[in-house]
């Protein structure tokens, strides 16, 4: 793969799971689990392009700087798949969540824990409202507590939040344990979208903005999201009680003191 931007490890922790941004591959590389060690070359890679070559090209063939968010860079950028994150469900493991940067979906795989391999692209949702401009989703993170997963959508400044199928997810779980053909979970998502919310002053201009990182308190209370181009922090109170349990309310805007945060 091309551009590695994210790691993390299975729930077995035997092994290491990495996301290549450029061409979108995903792979699986065993690890020892007492030492760390990887243990051999990557034993499964999985291109959601389905093996289709790039249409924008490459910066080194003239190709655009993904790191700026003109017009035309995210013409280029947006006519191709980049997965920018792996996040496996924390409740069975079972589940993969890629947030795809190039198409404003949040695609969802099925993991084969015993194989360490991911096996099948399960669904496609949008990151956001779909109201026609992009959305960019960069990084993909659970509550601790709720059933309840947030999504940080870099293009359109705003959190996406989406209440979690733990039925679902445990029905998928006892299939994979039982050897049950998981295509019949095909188009079934584990997410609903329930909130959209801005990380900015409705005042300043969302062209002006791109975010870059979320991150859930471990408390539970609290999310915080940075911006940069306002060069803040946003903080948001999570509602604990209910129907809107797990929905965000904004706190305020704290100014970086520096740059792209």
């Amino acid at each position: 793969g091309t551009s590695t931007c994210y790691l993390t490890l299975d729930r077995e922790q035997k092994n290491l799971l990495a996301v290549n941004y450029w061409d979108s591959t995903l792979a699986v590389i065993p690890v020892n689990k007492e030492t760390g060690e990887m243990m051999g070359p990557v034993k499964n890679m999985y291109d959601p392009k389905g093996g289709k070559g790039m249409i924008a090209a490459g910066r080194v063939h003239g190709g655009v700087n993904h790191s700026c968010n003109d017009d035309t860079t995210i013409r280029m950028r947006q006519a191709d798949p980049h997965s920018h994150a792996l996040v496996l469900d924390p409740f069975v493991g079972t589940v993969a969540y890629v947030p795809d940067l190039g198409k404003d979906l949040v695609r969802e795989f099925y993991y084969d824990r015993q194989a360490g391999k991911i096996e099948l692209e399960l669904n496609v949702l949008p990151s956001g409202l779909c109201t026609g401009m992009p959305d960019g989703p960069r990084y993909f993170e659970f509550h601790p507590k709720y059933n309840v997963a947030y999504v940080v959508n870099e293009l359109s400044s705003t959190v996406a939040v989406f209440e979690v199928n733990r039925a679902l997810l445990q029905e998928m779980a006892t299939a994979s344990k039982n050897g049950a053909d998981m295509s019949k979970f095909k188009g079934r998502s584990t997410l609903r979208l329930i909130q959209s919310i801005k990380t900015i002053p409705s005042a300043f201009p969302t062209e002006m903005n791109t975010c870059g990182r979320i991150c859930v308190h471990k408390s539970g209370r609290f999310v915080v999201v940075s911006n940069r181009g306002h060069q803040s922090i946003t903080s948001f109170r999570v509602i604990n009680k209910g129907p809107k349990r797990g929905e965000l309310f904004p706190v305020g805007y704290f100014h970086t003191r520096g740059e792209t945060p």
